[in-house]
């Protein structure tokens, strides 16, 4: 069905049946990009099926991702299934606030990500990164996504919020991790929200433990009101009615900028040194760059311009296995999309991980070539055939220091480091709010000669 041809109006679009009481979900819980590449291929541009909570849309077009996101953005919102999972552990931190909330709260924190800031950080990137590279040894095997979520979650801590999280790292990283393990659960899909799954109860010990830790962070900015960072730009800031923010207004930003600020970075990271391992002429390239650009000497941020191969390979990793897969959306008007009536209250789905792996926009899609990301491609493509970080207003605040951050990441650990796939390792995904995989995937580190 193309994008251009939409049927009589009045129809309902194709789309898989599902099953009695647990609709669909079942399926997906067990074969989630599976049964969303599925669903493109068999129904088209747009698909529907029947939840218990509504109808569900899944939009495979880049256009129709456009009008949601961008050109009739003010007709959808996040939606209560969003809330549902997020706001155990995040609260009504900007990734899932709506309204005036989020708008006050996004143009608080956006300073933080002004160009001058980034630019800024980037020298305690490269400093966390060579300091936990300091612990590899050539020739061991290491867990290297555990690495990553340590040393990024270490970055953002200090870069965002100025706390040096040293002691706190494995609380922190245990919490999140435990509370986006529960996002995937099935029960917590289909059960209502008070009912406490042992799933539930894990991620109420994980808010414990993170409240924890934030709060002592708060406490400490506010004893030093000269301090930076986003918690002293948030205890400075008040309301239309000149309120201050509090307290748990400000942990639940704290707590979504943690979670967001390492996850993602964290994820491309890893799934780039995956994608290396399997694509070593591309490894040899990237390294040859690194040679020639950086001579030797640690990356900083006037390399990063002339490191165009790197942006490429980054740009490629978050093309096959974008770290967010999907966005969702609820209408709150009704809405023509693709000739068809998507009623208000309607769940829509756009999937990265479907669309960035469609033969129309990308030959050879399950490929790993960076070398399409030409500024003529770029051109080519469909505005919204490529959106790692979402768009339009709801366009991922952080966009621009994680671009930075796994580029230069990524340089300094393949300056120093030639990583293959242990022998056991294999890539298995589930997808939660991201795309992190069921087990570690063990690999190999050897160090370059000099």
């Amino acid at each position: 069905m193309s994008s251009d041809t939409p049927p009589a109006t009045g129809e309902t679009p194709p789309g898989p049946d599902g099953l009695p009481i647990v609709g669909t979900r079942l399926e997906f819980i067990r074969d989630p990009f599976g049964f969303i590449t599925r669903t493109a291929s068999e129904y088209g541009d747009i698909a529907h099926w029947e939840e218990l909570d509504g109808p569900m849309y899944q939009l495979n077009h880049p256009d129709y991702i456009e009008q949601v996101l961008v050109q009739n953005n003010q007709n959808y919102i996040k939606g209560e299934g969003f809330q549902h999972i997020l706001g155990p552990v995040l609260g009504n931190g900007i990734l899932n606030s709506e309204g005036a909330v989020w708008r006050r709260n996004r143009h608080l924190i956006q300073p933080a990500f002004h160009p001058k800031e980034i630019q800024r950080y980037s020298e305690m990137m490269t400093d966390f990164t060579e300091e936990a590279l300091e612990t590899w040894e050539d020739g061991e095997t290491r867990l290297v996504h555990e690495d990553m979520m340590e040393v990024t979650l270490k970055i953002v801590a200090r870069a965002l919020f100025g706390v040096d999280i040293e002691d706190e790292v494995d609380t922190i990283g245990s919490a999140l991790e435990e509370f986006m393990l529960g996002t995937e659960n099935l029960a917590n899909f289909i059960l209502p929200p008070k009912i406490p799954t042992p799933s539930r109860m894990r991620i109420k010990d994980a808010r414990e433990k993170l409240d924890g830790v934030v709060y002592r962070m708060i406490r400490e900015r506010r004893n030093d009101p000269d301090g930076e960072g986003v918690i002293s730009t948030l205890l400075s800031a008040t309301d239309e009615h000149e309120n201050p923010m509090s307290d748990e207004q400000i942990r639940d930003e704290v707590v979504t900028l943690l979670l967001a600020g390492h996850e993602t970075t964290a994820l491309s990271l890893t799934l780039t040194m995956y994608a290396l391992a399997q694509y070593p002429e591309v490894e040899t390239k990237l390294v040859a760059e690194l040679d020639e650009v950086l001579d030797g000497e640690t990356p900083t941020m006037e390399d990063v311009s002339e490191l165009t191969y790197t942006e490429q390979v980054v740009k490629e990793s978050m093309r096959l296995y974008p770290p967010v897969p999907g966005i969702v959306r609820e209408a709150t008007k009704p809405d023509i999309i693709g000739g068809y009536e998507i009623p208000a209250g309607a769940t829509v789905q756009m999937n990265q991980w479907v669309v960035h792996r469609d033969p129309r926009w990308y030959d050879d899609p399950l490929a790993f070539r960076p070398e399409r990301w030409t500024d003529e491609f770029e051109k080519s493509l469909p505005k919204l055939a490529y959106f790692p970080f979402a768009a339009g207003p709801r366009r991922c605040i952080g966009d621009r220091f994680a671009m930075l951050e796994a580029r230069l990441l990524l340089a300094t650990i393949y300056q120093q480091f030639h990583i293959e796939l242990a022998p056991e390792a294999e890539l298995d995904l589930m997808a939660t709010i991201t795309a992190r995989p069921k087990k570690e995937i063990p690999m190999t580190v050897h160090r370059r000669s000099d």
